[in-house]
């Protein structure tokens, strides 16, 4: 889907580990001069865990549940944002409502075998300790492609583009300089 937004709102950076959230958010957020959010360091920086300490320790459901949070406040934040999720907050039915009710999110795409290149040996990814990570990379693709593909307004194959042509590919579509 490609229908350029009136009014964007917050720009929701969604997509898979690996896909370039956070190294196309922030030149993005420069070039939008809005305030750039990382939900998974904030999750880090609010809870004084890193992500693995807390799916051990909690459980993924946890996680969630505090990943849900992270972007109900966020959402509600009052100017504008760029916001890179996590690659899970889209298993969310209310979470997919929050991001299309309060601005307009962004597909960062990228095949299973770039994201796992990109990821491979990452040991800030629990989902990834202990398994093959193309595997599991093919095996989230296949569950939250739809979910994705569901809620993008537009979508940016970042296995094709470099990060600031990606950077200017969204631009474009929002209508901005």
């Amino acid at each position: 889907m490609t229908n350029k937004p009136s009014n964007p709102g917050h720009v929701f950076l969604t997509g898979p580990m690996g896909a370039g959230k956070s190294t196309i958010g922030i030149p993005l957020s420069e070039r939008l001069e809005r305030t750039f959010y990382d939900m998974d360091q904030m999750i880090v920086e609010k809870t004084g865990r890193s992500i693995p300490e807390i799916f051990a320790d909690d459980g993924e459901c946890n996680f969630r549940a505090l990943e849900g949070q992270m972007l109900a406040d966020l959402c509600a934040g009052k100017e504008p944002a760029v916001i890179a999720t996590g690659g899970g907050v889209v298993l969310s039915v209310p979470n997919c409502k929050r991001i299309t009710s309060s601005g307009t999110a962004i597909w960062l795409d990228a095949p299973p075998e770039v994201a796992a290149e990109r990821i491979s040996g990452d040991a800030n990814r629990p989902l990834l300790l202990g398994v093959d990570t193309l595997q599991k990379a093919r095996e989230l693709d296949y569950t939250r492609r739809p979910l994705y593909a569901s809620i993008a307004a537009h979508t940016v194959r970042t296995d094709q583009l470099a990060p600031t042509d990606a950077v200017e590919d969204i631009l474009e579509f929002l209508g901005c300089p």
